[in-house]
């Protein structure tokens, strides 16, 4: 699939290094050093936003709307319904006074296993799913879950994604042959312990935690382009990142891959 890559071009620097911006999740007006608008940087001196939150907001307003609104912009319209997967609820709880949202999680209620078959009932229920930093956690194949997501979402449904990510070919599979698994204290350290299904057994140390151990162990660092061409074969269409920077709401981008990615399902 052909795509415009210009998004892996480096970005000029700029002689200003201050940067005035209106929060577009808490409507507070900021000033901010250009560099330190880093993806998990709290950049907002209100609510705490990093880039990350403000990027799927923008990216999911411009969607909507065609161009990046504040929460607080956004008229209430309940016959939009939205899909959360462990949203933050700096924006969740302002997407649930806007739309029919509804915020799920993987360790507590309500909770959401992407990796799971689509009840019938909820096949096709929603017109946009955000999904920031999860999939890096699911257990490999991650394709069943973009097809699982794909299913949730209704004629021109919307995925807003994020996920950590390179310029690289290829995905980086940590624990390609997963099967039966489970992650032990040894001491002072984390083991992943897995039987392949061939019935070799394994061992993995070093393992690289997202927030503390357990369910945020990463299993993969993605590949943007390959995302991108799983996201098609999953069934989604105009498949692009959003990676324009909206500097009016604090989204620059000083480092590479630290965009969103936006999926629509066919009309």
């Amino acid at each position: 699939m052909a795509r415009d890559l210009h998004f892996w071009r480096r970005r000029q620097p700029v002689m200003d290094q201050s940067l005035e911006f209106v929060c577009n999740i808490c409507s507070t007006t900021n000033v901010a050093d250009r560099m330190a608008i880093q993806r998990e940087a709290n950049t907002c001196s209100a609510c705490g936003s990093i880039l990350r939150w403000r990027s799927i907001i923008a990216a999911l307003s411009t969607t909507l709307y065609g161009s990046s609104r504040t929460l607080a912009d956004i008229p209430p319209d309940r016959s939009i319904r939205g899909f959360g997967m462990s949203d933050w609820d700096g924006y969740a709880s302002r997407l649930s006074l806007a739309y029919s949202y509804q915020n799920t999680f993987y360790d507590e209620p309500p909770r959401f296993d992407v990796m799971a078959p689509v009840a019938p009932e909820d096949v096709g229920t929603f017109d946009f799913i955000i999904s920031s930093d999860v999939l890096e956690h699911v257990a490999p194949p991650y394709e069943q879950a973009l097809s699982t997501l794909r299913t949730l979402l209704g004629p021109g449904g919307v995925l807003v994604i994020s996920v950590p990510m390179t310029s690289a070919d290829c995905t980086v599979e940590h624990y390609p042959e997963l099967h039966d698994y489970a992650i032990a204290k040894l001491k002072d350290e984390y083991i992943l312990v897995n039987r392949t299904s061939d019935g070799d057994l394994q061992a993995f140390d070093d393992l690289v935690f997202h927030g503390g151990p357990g369910a945020t162990l990463e299993m993969r660092v993605f590949s943007a382009t390959e995302l991108m061409d799983r996201l098609v074969a999953a069934g989604f269409d105009r498949v692009a990142p959003f990676d324009g920077e909206v500097p009016e709401h604090g989204i620059i981008w000083n480092e590479p891959c630290s965009f969103p990615i936006i999926a629509r399902v066919p009309d």
